[in-house]
């Protein structure tokens, strides 16, 4: 019995252990099979791990080359923006400057008008004074040919005699009114 118990323990096979012909075709089929993993799946792998980089790195680029082009956007929009300022500032000044200009030129015309009413004025005045001192004296000379007639009782009828007695007495009135005028 002995004997057939160490046969029996010699014929017992480990479960948890394969069988040698088992673990050789599975190293064949495992080496074949990684083959072809690795001449056909790994290099479509390694190029679409590629191109996925290239596209990241080429998108990265692409960003930063529209980041530099927008930040010098920017600056030019900033810069276009100052010299706007800047001329908007100079245009005030000048419409400033020429409303002053206008407003001198305004002043200048209403005082060269004001001074042209005002000779004007005084142009009138001094020929009205004029007529009215003509007037005053034709008046007078003839009140006074009156007055001389009625105090000597005769006529004076010549004319002759007439404006020279009006002349002198008109020349002495004047000497007289020339000698009580104020500041002298």
């Amino acid at each position: 019995m002995d004997a057939s118990i160490t046969i029996l323990a010699a014929e017992e096979v480990n479960p948890l252990v394969p069988a040698v012909y088992d673990i050789v075709w599975s190293i064949v089929a495992l080496s074949i099979v990684g083959l072809v993993f690795w001449k056909f799946v790994v290099p479509k792998f390694k190029d679409v791990l590629e191109r996925r980089t290239e596209e990241i790195e080429g998108g990265i680029k692409r960003a930063e080359a529209l980041q530099a082009e927008a930040k010098h956007a920017l600056e030019q929009y900033r810069a276009q923006l100052a010299e706007s300022r800047a001329e908007a500032a100079k245009i005030r000044e000048e419409a400033r400057t020429q409303g002053q200009q206008i407003i001198d030129e305004m002043k200048a015309q209403a005082q060269a008008e004001s001074d042209r009413i005002v000779a004007n004025g005084q142009t009138q005045l001094e020929a009205q004074r004029q007529h009215i001192v003509a007037d005053l004296r034709t008046d007078l000379g003839r009140t006074a040919v009156d007055l001389a007639e009625k105090i000597i009782g005769e006529s004076v009828a010549d004319e002759a005699q007439r404006a020279a007695t009006v002349d002198r007495f008109l020349s002495e009135l004047d000497t007289i009114g020339a000698n009580s005028a104020p500041g002298k």
